[in-house]
């Protein structure tokens, strides 16, 4: 399995690169629905944001996490800390966006903050118990083992 502090660097990283590519997705899309089709900040925000953690909890729990959790309930608890997430950084951005602020800045600032509290809340309260349970880790370690 590693020491800890490597396995949580490792996981720190691939969280960080996942995430950047969930930015993407993000970005192309909320560009898409805000630039294009003009829709206000918050509808296209939400979309965009909706479809980016989508792609986010897929690779972060088979190859980050590496984690053979119930999908439901892993899922279930995701949903919860955007339950909470959602709401609170639709609203700073509708009012931040509504008092002059560029939306690409809130957008940005906005990935950031989430970004880091989506880590400790998938590493800590999602996974804590299923890290490297699952084909990808059992592999790893045959490969290490012999």
């Amino acid at each position: 399995m590693g020491r800890p502090v490597n396995r949580n660097l490792r996981q720190a990283v691939q969280f960080v690169l996942f995430s950047c590519m969930a930015g993407v997705i993000q970005t192309l899309c909320y560009t898409l629905l805000s630039k294009v089709f003009h829709w206000e900040y918050w509808p296209a925000y939400l979309t965009a944001l909706i479809l980016s953690v989508l792609y986010n909890f897929t690779v972060n729990r088979r190859f980050t996490f590496r984690s053979a959790a119930n999908v439901p309930a892993a899922m279930a608890k995701v949903f919860g800390y955007y339950c909470v997430f959602t709401p609170l950084s639709t609203w700073w951005g509708d009012a931040l966006t509504a008092a002059g602020w560029n939306d690409f800045v809130v957008l940005f600032g906005t990935m950031v903050i989430n970004l880091v509290t989506e880590f400790l809340f998938c590493r800590f309260v999602v996974y804590r118990n299923s890290i490297d349970t699952n084909e990808v880790a059992r592999k790893k370690r045959e490969q290490n083992n012999g």
